[in-house]
């Protein structure tokens, strides 16, 4: 009896560990991804004989968690059924974010949804505020499941074509679900190419990866004025439309033009194919999907996707990216300074200066990462500075694009284990680091008493 108080003084001088809403989304990531590698590496994962490798399973599980695509293993040939139904929980899983599963439980079990929670889920869906949070996760799920299960409806259709009932089935859900996350896992070793031409295999990826990476807080925007609540879209949703339509009209005339001429991808190919193939790969700037051989473009071409993959999506979606909107802010602020207008201003509404810092400051921390990044693996792996840059920025971007090892596997397969390490940290970067830099930019701080001396410093 007289050891109880003596363990409990015990207790009280650990440190106690506050941790922010946006850090316990991160951790509980890393738990799952540790979670699924585990899994990966049990003997029925994989086919009988083969030997997985830990930063092979913690690469595959980190990728899919993060939604990104890049693969160091064959998914169809090196994964059973079983393991490929892990890797498809990953990305479900990951893409909707653990702050929304654990609500979508709470709410299941008829449990209140606490002031946390209601925290967590306004930072890692990139909500305006925890006002009518747990109706917007409502919507989220609906958007998500009914998207999902029509493209799955679709696709299986498509795939009868060419396969049994359940195996069209099978990959009918797979692609569904990878294409709304923009995930860019596929069943095929090839990846879509194999569908090039196809039509509806085309239009069905394209819509499923648009409305995956366009952002909830779109449709729970589109939902309001269709019910009334409200009477016109809000500033944030016109200008994700406008940008998104931009960067999809620009990026697809933009490969078109570059690989007219190149006897390796586009010149075979007629005018309509031409631009069905550069659409498809803009699209792709978010999801990973490809229906091409990257490696066979023209380095001013992977340099112009690359700089697509920066953009990448919008806020609140399953795209990484410095998002649309961040992009946008940025060539706002530079045509209202070159104009010299004191404000920023977008479709007669006013810009915060807080929000042209913030995006700035997403922008800059972005290039550095890469930088960085490119120059470390530069500086290890032995393949060419163009390709490992295209693989840094793809796995920031968690895009999953990449210029192969020749086998149907991403370039890092061919990378050694510190080259892997330092994409799975990219990956968790793209996918979190503006979750986790949002949360030091969210608080607004106090007025200082008093202020040094202003001074003025030439630039340009």
């Amino acid at each position: 009896m007289r050891d109880r108080p003596a363990a409990s003084s015990w207790r009280a001088r650990l440190p106690s560990v506050h941790l922010l809403p946006g850090q316990v989304v991160a951790l509980a990531a890393v738990a799952l991804i540790v979670v699924g590698a585990g899994l990966l590496l049990l003997p029925f994962a994989t086919p009988e004989g083969a030997d997985l490798r830990v930063i092979d399973a913690l690469f595959t599980a980190t990728s899919a968690v993060c939604v990104t695509g890049l693969i160091v293993l064959d998914t169809p040939h090196e994964f059973t059924v079983f393991g490929q139904v892990i890797i498809l929980l990953l990305i479900q899983i990951g893409g909707l974010g653990y702050a929304m599963l654990a609500t979508l439980i709470l709410l299941a079990l008829g449990h209140r949804v606490g002031l946390r929670d209601r925290m967590m889920l306004a930072e890692t869906l990139s909500m305006f505020d925890m006002a009518g949070s747990v109706r917007y996760v409502k919507i989220v799920a609906v958007a998500t499941l009914s998207a999902e299960g029509l493209g799955a409806a679709l696709l299986t259709a498509r795939f009868s074509r060419d396969m049994a009932w359940g195996d069209a089935l099978y990959a009918g859900v797979f692609h569904a679900v990878s294409a709304f996350n923009n995930a860019g896992f596929a069943l095929f070793t090839d990846s879509l190419a194999s569908y090039r031409m196809d039509v509806s295999i085309n239009l069905i990826v394209t819509v499923l990866v648009v409305l995956g990476s366009i952002g909830f807080l779109v449709f729970q925007d589109a939902w309001d004025n269709f019910k009334g609540a409200r009477f016109r879209f809000q500033t944030h949703t016109k200008l994700v439309i406008v940008v998104t339509l931009l960067v999809l009209v620009s990026g697809t005339v933009g490969i078109t033009i570059l690989e007219w001429n190149n006897p390796r991808t586009l010149q075979p190919l007629g005018l309509g194919e031409r631009l069905a193939v550069a659409h498809f790969q803009t699209m792709s700037r978010t999801a990973g999907f490809t229906t091409i051989d990257l490696g066979m473009m023209n380095d001013a071409t992977l340099y112009f996707l690359l700089l697509l993959m920066t953009i990448g999506g919008s806020p609140g979606s399953m795209s990484g990216g410095i998002k649309t909107t961040t992009f946008a802010i940025i060539w706002l602020t530079i045509w209202a300074v070159l104009r010299r207008r004191h404000d920023v201003e977008i479709f007669h509404r006013r810009i915060s200066r807080e929000l042209v810092v913030r995006a700035f400051c997403l922008c800059i921390l972005a290039f550095t990462a890469i930088t960085v990044f490119t120059l470390a693996l530069a500086f290890t792996e032995e393949r060419p500075f163009l390709g490992i840059m295209f693989e840094v920025t793809s796995a920031m971007g968690i895009v999953g694009m990449s210029l192969g090892d020749g086998a149907g596997r991403s370039l890092s397969a061919l990378f050694t284990d510190f080259g892997k390490a330092v994409i799975m940290i990219s990956m968790l970067l793209g996918r979190f680091g503006p979750l986790l830099i949002g949360l030091f930019a969210m608080h607004t701080t106090t007025p200082p008493r008093s202020r040094v001396p202003e001074s003025r410093i030439m630039i340009g």
